[in-house]
């Protein structure tokens, strides 16, 4: 495999990691159109278990098929596939060596009462199905946060000691934060920035508004006069928090949208220094040509050609 300058670049920030680790980041940094331009574009399909099956796949009967959402990621050549046991499971004799994988290894459920994850992958099996990476759901702000922290450390600390990437979605939700504090721009600089010291290789993050959550963080950008007015400068703010860029930063799609809409926070998201996108709704729950099609208009624009 050949590695460009620009994820040898990457792959130094990581200083402590052993050489599987980092072979694993640069098989996923080095996959697909995107490949060797430090910019990802990933398929996650955990939406079963966060949303229920008719809520993720009653838009697109195809996805109610594993097999179908392997094959999205193959076909739009894409950095990678995330999604929890069951569904790598499914594919992964098919799919093998076809794209790089991400095994999902906690989730929630929309029957949940309090903010919490339950964790059903393990390392082991990240191995067995050939994955590069293990994710993993934290939910600053939340009263289980700690709990989740603490099982995230565990988690990372196994997978790194084998050669396993760690991605982590770092979400913030329940406690004292309001619907609107949840991706607010101090909020998610501080998820960010708590998921660079976790120890994670790959940070997700929602994209930020301009809302300001907390009073004293208020202050602070007023008084520093830190220029949150557009979603690119936010997206800066927020890359800059993860040790000032040294971690791979990359920004959910969220709930689905509008095409235009979605394209225009992606160029944000570029231009605002964003390693890339995890696109999973607005992509899996399209037909299959228009998914293509809108997979391949984002990734020309991380190529600075749309």
């Amino acid at each position: 495999m050949r590695i460009t300058q620009r994820v040898k670049k990457i792959l130094s920030n990581y200083e402590s990691d052993c050489p599987g680790t980092k072979t694993n980041l640069a098989r996923i940094l080095m996959h697909g159109r995107l490949g060797g331009t430090g910019k990802l574009v990933i398929l996650p399909v955990d939406q079963g278990f966060e949303h229920g099956p008719a809520r993720s796949f009653a838009k697109n009967s195809a996805g109610y098929d594993p097999h179908y959402h392997y094959q999205l990621a193959v076909d739009a050549n894409l950095s990678a596939y995330a999604a929890p046991l069951g569904a790598l499971e499914a594919g992964a004799d098919s799919f093998a060596g076809a794209v790089p994988t991400i095994l999902k290894c906690n989730s929630s459920n929309s029957h949940a009462t309090s903010k919490d994850q339950t964790v059903y992958g393990t390392v082991d099996d990240a191995l067995r199905l050939g994955c590069s990476a293990v994710g993993f759901t934290i939910y600053p702000g939340s009263d289980d946060q700690f709990e989740l922290m603490e099982e995230f450390q565990e988690l990372a600390a196994e997978a790194k000691s084998v050669g396993l990437a760690v991605v982590l979605w770092s979400y913030p939700r329940g406690g004292n934060l309001s619907k609107e504090g949840e991706s607010a721009i101090d909020v998610t600089a501080y998820a960010a920035h708590m998921a660079a010291l976790l120890g994670a290789h790959i940070i997700k993050v929602k994209p930020p508004t301009a809302h300001i959550e907390q009073d004293d963080a208020r202050k602070v950008y007023e008084a520093e006069g830190i220029d949150i007015s557009t979603l690119t400068k936010r997206i800066e703010h927020v890359v800059q928090s993860a040790f000032n860029g040294r971690r791979i930063v990359v920004f959910s799609g969220g709930a689905a949208k509008g095409t235009e809409g979605l394209l225009s926070e992606i160029r944000e998201i570029r231009d605002g220094g964003g390693s890339g996108s995890i696109i999973g709704r607005n992509s899996f729950q399209r037909p299959k040509a228009e998914a293509l099609e809108l997979l391949s208009t984002i990734t020309q624009i991380y190529q600075g050609k749309a």
